[in-house]
């Protein structure tokens, strides 16, 4: 049976879920790597392909337009696209700075010019479809497994 390609890519954010995930990997490792590639994972050492990705899982807010490309390449190359914790969901906290007075915006203006910095930090589902979502900072451990084991059965065949 085809195992299911899965990569896990990180934005804007403090990668507390990419954290998470790694947890939940010492007690699923062994029953997913039967079933699942990782087939980009950065954390993992782990960057064989960003070509036919069955499912992306996105952590983090975009806050670049280099980032706004690496997504967009993202979406591109995956069949399914996964929002994972409230960063990618909603934005927040990474968005925080969306609010701040003008005298603080324009404190910061120049650091936001020197590092190519969008005017705006925005979640994944303003720039780009997102089929599913994880929730919670950082990600909440079962509903992760319960998505991924989803499109294991859905997708990997197994």
């Amino acid at each position: 049976m085809p195992k299911l390609r899965v990569g896990i890519f990180s934005f804007t954010g403090d990668e507390g879920c990419v954290i998470t995930f790694l947890e939940i990997l010492n007690t699923k490792f062994f029953e997913w790597i039967e079933k699942v590639d990782f087939v980009n994972v950065r954390v993992l050492q782990k960057k064989v392909s960003m070509e036919n990705i069955d499912v992306a899982f996105v952590e983090g807010a975009i806050s670049t337009e280099k980032e706004v490309a690496k997504l967009k390449e993202i979406r591109q190359n995956s069949k399914k696209v996964v929002a994972i914790g409230s960063c990618a969901i909603s934005g927040a906290p990474s968005n925080h700075r969306n609010l701040f007075d003008e005298k603080t915006r324009l404190e910061i203006l120049p650091i936001l010019e020197r590092f190519h910095h969008r005017e705006k930090v925005v979640p994944l589902s303003n720039l780009i479809l997102v089929d599913d979502q994880v929730p919670g900072c950082p990600i909440i451990e079962e509903k992760f497994i319960e998505v991924m084991e989803k499109y294991v059965k859905e997708m990997g065949g197994n």
